[in-house]
């Protein structure tokens, strides 16, 4: 079994957008057994997966004592826990350091956001101290831009955050991901070229993240 958590202190980075896909991509396309925590207290996760009628199971999880002693046991009878965290650098989101194998950092490509992004790192070493290591830990950028300054900057920046796999899949701004909540599917189910890039980009990115866990 491995848990996965994608985190970030910063609300609109993808962290929902980029759990549900991760979660339904290891269920319908590589045929894993998987379960998924939703610890944002905006249950935006667990609405989507309910929308799509998803057969995935989503364990709505807030405080750290829940998560604490909650987590080990959902990832006992999968082959993947997938958590999604809160947009909080709270005592839940330390419950889930504590527990993930690997914590995913999705990060836009903006000043706001690589400094959200370096606070969670420090947070993420606080428990790689504890846990003497554990969890892994790589970011990636998402929601950029192409062909911009910005992007390229982004870039460089987490390429030298220390002891964090940056990540080489970059996920771009794409309309098709944006809609995907309220038509209710993931991308995957929508048509046109958008979906079908934007598709492209989580299988590559996805299968970034399983080498990190294999």
């Amino acid at each position: 079994m491995s848990i996965i958590a994608f985190i970030n202190q910063k609300g609109g980075t993808g962290k929902s957008t980029s759990s549900l896909h991760f979660a339904h991509w290891l269920a319908t396309q590589q045929k894993r057994k998987v379960s998924v925590v939703d610890a944002d207290p905006q249950r935006s996760l667990s609405r989507w997966f309910a929308s799509m009628e998803s057969h995935i199971p989503v364990t709505a999880l807030t405080s750290a004592d829940d998560l604490l002693e909650k987590i080990p046991v959902l990832a006992e009878s999968v082959d993947f826990l997938v958590i999604d965290g809160g947009a909080s650098l709270s005592e839940a989101t330390r419950a889930i350091l504590f527990r993930t194998d690997l914590a995913i950092l999705p990060c836009q490509p903006s000043k706001l956001d690589l400094d959200a992004c370096a606070d969670t790192v420090r947070l993420v070493r606080q428990a790689q101290s504890v846990r003497k290591g554990a969890p892994k830990a790589a970011v990636f950028l998402s929601r950029a831009q192409k062909n911009t300054k910005l992007k390229t900057e982004a870039i460089a920046v987490l390429q030298k955050i220390p002891d964090v796999t940056a990540l080489k899949t970059i996920v771009h701004q794409k309309q098709s991901v944006a809609d995907s909540f309220g038509q209710a599917a993931t991308v995957w189910d929508l048509s046109g070229s958008g979906a079908a890039d934007a598709a492209a980009e989580f299988e590559q990115l996805f299968k970034e993240i399983l080498r990190l866990v294999s």
